[in-house]
C-alpha cells in the first residue's frame, strides 16, 4: 500500500480527525472478525513461518523474515522465503530475491504448493498475517520501538491493521529498537499475551567503509518510517544536510530524480538513501547516488534458535 503516513497516528493520545474517522475503521473490525475463523489447516511435510505486523509499515518485517531466513539455513534445511505478488509493489521483493531464495504468486496457498512441489522444508512469508485462507505454524509480529502502536487506532483512525488484542494468537514479537525498551510498551505486549516470546532487534551499517560521514549528504527515502533511517545516519555520525521524504513504496519518476540531484548540487551534497529505495531508481542508471545497506541483529538470537528449533523437529 503506498500511503504517507499522517502525523495523528503516531500521537499517543487519539486526535479529533481519529475519532471522526472511526466509522471508516468498519471494514478493518469486520476482517478482523473473519479472521478469527481463520484456516487452522497444517501442512504435510513442509512447516511455515510468518513476519508480519499490525502497525501499517516500518516495522522491519522484510529484514526480519531474511534474519529468520538465514538462521534457518543453519540448520541445513531446505528454506525459501515468499511474498505476496503485488506488481506495483516490488521493492521488498527485490530485495528478498538478491539476500533469498524467494517465491512470489499472487496466492500465499499457491506459495505453499509450489514450495512442497520443490520439497522446500520450511516456508517463511514476509507479510500475511492477516490472510484468512492460510494458517502458520509460527507467526511473528513486528513492531518500532519509537512509533509502537501509534495512536492505538484501527486504520484510518490510526495506524493499526489489527486490534491489539490479536497479539493473544501469535507467538512472537519482534521489537526494533536502539535503546532499552520501556516496561511500559512490553508490559502493554504481555497484558495481551502473557507466554508471548519478545525479541528486541536493531540494524548496522553493512557498508558504513563505504562512505565519510564528515561528507555533505542529501538523504532521500520513501519507507514506511523514514525517521528511524535518519537515526541510523545521525548514530553514525553522518553531515546530513536535507531530507526529502516521499511516501511508503514511492514508484520514482525521472521527475523526481531530477529534483533530488538538482537539490544535492545546489547543496552541494551527495545523494544517499535506503537499500529498498535504492532497486528503485536503479533503472534510472545515476551515477552520483550511495545506498546504505542495513543488517538486522537479534539481542538474543540463541534463544530464537531453541523456538525455532522445537517448532520444526516437534
Amino acid at each position: 500500500m503506498r500511503i504517507k503516513k499522517p502525523k495523528f497516528w503516531d500521537l499517543k493520545k487519539p486526535s479529533l480527525v481519529s475519532y471522526l474517522l472511526l466509522p471508516f475503521t468498519l471494514p478493518i473490525i469486520i476482517n478482523n472478525f473473519l479472521i478469527k475463523y481463520k484456516s487452522n489447516k497444517k501442512y504435510r511435510n513442509i512447516k511455515t513461518i510468518c513476519i508480519g505486523n499490525i502497525y501499517l509499515g516500518g516495522t522491519g518485517k522484510t529484514p526480519s523474515s531474511i534474519k529468520i531466513y538465514e538462521i534457518l539455513k543453519e540448520f541445513n534445511l531446505k528454506v525459501v522465503t515468499a511474498k505476496k505478488y503485488y506488481p506495483s509493489l516490488l521493492d521488498e521483493n527485490i530485495i528478498l530475491q538478491n539476500k533469498t531464495n524467494l517465491i512470489s504468486l499472487k496466492n500465499r496457498e499457491e506459495i505453499i504448493k509450489n514450495a512442497k512441489k520443490n520439497k522446500v522444508d520450511i516456508v517463511v512469508f514476509d507479510d500475511g498475517l492477516q490472510d484468512r485462507k492460510v494458517s502458520y505454524d509460527l507467526s511473528f509480529v513486528c513492531f518500532e520501538n519509537n512509533t509502537f502502536i501509534g495512536n492505538g487506532f484501527l486504520i484510518p483512525s490510526g495506524p493499526l491493521r489489527e486490534k491489539l488484542d490479536s497479539l493473544a494468537k501469535y507467538d512472537g514479537v519482534f521489537l526494533k529498537t536502539y535503546e532499552d525498551t520501556s516496561q511500559n510498551k512490553l508490559d502493554i505486549i504481555k497484558k495481551y499475551n502473557p507466554n508471548i516470546q519478545i525479541f528486541e532487534t536493531y540494524f548496522e551499517i553493512s557498508n558504513l567503509n563505504k562512505f565519510d560521514p564528515k561528507e555533505n549528504y542529501l538523504v532521500f527515502s520513501g519507507i514506511g518510517n523514514p525517521n528511524d533511517f535518519k537515526k541510523i545516519l545521525h548514530r553514525n555520525k553522518f553531515n546530513i544536510l536535507e531530507e526529502i521524504i516521499f511516501p511508503d513504496h514511492h514508484d520514482y519518476d525521472i521527475g523526481d530524480i531530477k529534483k533530488i540531484l538538482k537539490r544535492a548540487e545546489f547543496l552541494k551534497a551527495k545523494v544517499i538513501t535506503t537499500e529498498k529505495d535504492f532497486v528503485k531508481i536503479n533503472k534510472f542508471n545515476i551515477t552520483s547516488r550511495y545506498n546504505i545497506e542495513n543488517k538486522l541483529n537479534l539481542k538474543n538470537e540463541e534463544k530464537i534458535k531453541k523456538i525455532l528449533k522445537q517448532k520444526i523437529y516437534n
